[in-house]
């Protein structure tokens, strides 16, 4: 207790009034934290890796450096953007060799359940694989909310899986707008095979087709009473439709349910070129029934490279990612310009009191950005 002491101020004449003791700090060998000049706390040499070796860790297929990869071009900060394009431009030529395939759902069919089953099938094939896992966003702090690893446990332990899930940022529809890019990385690191789980909110199912050669939709039982609150358009996007949880006393109602869906997709413009939408049913849970979807994929790879659908839809594909681009770009660069941050607030409430109307209010903006542009 000698190297104790009682703060400066206490009262020495009432020692027991202040039971705090004042002691001297001891310095660990531990490394050192340090406050940086941006005020962040941060480690000491917390640099990074820099291109170069993001580029050989990924080709090498080093899953920290993926991660570290991906997080990179996730990121908002400008001074990464940079970055970023050149990592993947150096990566460019080592992609586009993959399966992509999308999956989506109605709430309680089993997503997760399925994938984890669906990815495991595929890595007992000497398959390596990748699932893009797109959390909804939380509102208040932009992380994710459903954790994909831990609903995934076994297959985020197997060596030849990978998990990333990825806050959707609150873009349109759930999918994180960099979902394109973590695929481009993905492919250069030696994955065969890229699942890309949508949060089943409506629209992100469009995005997500946009993005993937193979796109399955997985249901529940009843199919009756499931139809009457699916949408039509959900089902014209589906290469595959997958009745899940066809196992015990559910088996019997599955059967039924996917000879239903079939007529239904029948009458239904296939979304595929060439290609017979089917339904199919199995049990994640028992693994049953994988098998013949992943043939079924296998055959519709095949069928469409011999069309050329496929490099087709690949094509494509990019052509609307250059338009999505360009769409992003421009939302950024309107809502960043000095004008229209320092007019938006004042034509807000002038449309929000009824003085003016929507589209007279928009077009204001848009004078006033085109303008300053000119300047």
């Amino acid at each position: 207790m000698s190297r104790d002491m009682k703060p400066k101020w206490s009262d020495p004449e009432r020692p027991d009034a202040f039971s705090s003791y004042v002691r001297k700090g001891v310095e660990t060998e531990a490394e050192a934290a340090v406050f940086q000049k941006s005020g962040r706390f941060q480690k000491k040499g917390s640099g990074g890796p820099t291109v170069a070796e993001l580029t050989k860790g990924v080709l090498e297929g080093n899953r920290g450096l993926l991660a570290r990869a991906i997080t990179l071009i996730e990121s908002n900060a400008e001074r990464h953007f940079s970055q970023a394009q050149e990592l993947l431009q150096n990566l460019l030529p080592y992609t586009g060799k993959s399966i992509r395939i999308g999956i989506t759902g109605v709430p309680g069919a089993g997503k997760s359940t399925f994938i984890e089953s669906f990815g495991t099938f595929l890595c007992e094939q000497d398959y390596r694989v990748a699932v893009l896992a797109v959390d909804p966003s939380s509102s208040l702090t932009g992380g994710s909310i459903l954790g994909d690893k831990t609903r995934m446990e076994k297959l985020a332990r197997n060596p030849r899986a990978f998990i990333r899930p990825s806050p959707s940022g609150g873009k349109l529809g759930g999918v994180h707008r960099k979902t394109r890019e973590t695929m481009l990385l993905c492919e250069a690191a030696g994955f065969d095979v890229i699942l890309v789980e949508t949060v089943g909110v409506g629209q992100s199912e469009v995005i997500v087709r946009d993005m993937v050669d193979f796109f399955m939709l997985l249901v529940l039982t009843g199919a009756g009473d499931e139809l009457q609150g699916m949408k039509k358009g959900i089902m014209e996007l589906a290469d595959a439709v997958i009745v899940n949880k066809a196992d015990g006393l559910n088996k019997k109602e599955a059967e039924k349910a996917k000879e239903e869906y079939n007529r239904i997709l029948h009458i239904l413009q296939p979304a595929t070129k060439g290609w017979e939408t089917k339904a199919y049913t199995c049990s994640a849970l028992y693994s049953t029934g994988i098998a013949e979807i992943w043939n079924e994929i296998e055959k519709f790879k095949k069928q469409t490279k011999q069309s050329c659908v496929f490099d087709d839809r690949r094509r494509k594909q990019t052509k609307e990612w250059i338009y999505s681009m360009i769409s992003d770009q421009l939302h950024y660069s309107f809502f960043r310009h000095p004008d229209i941050k320092k007019q938006l607030p004042k034509i807000e409430n002038e449309v929000i009191s009824g003085d003016r109307t929507v589209a007279s209010a928009v077009e204001e903006l848009f004078k006033i950005f085109k303008q300053s542009e000119h300047k």
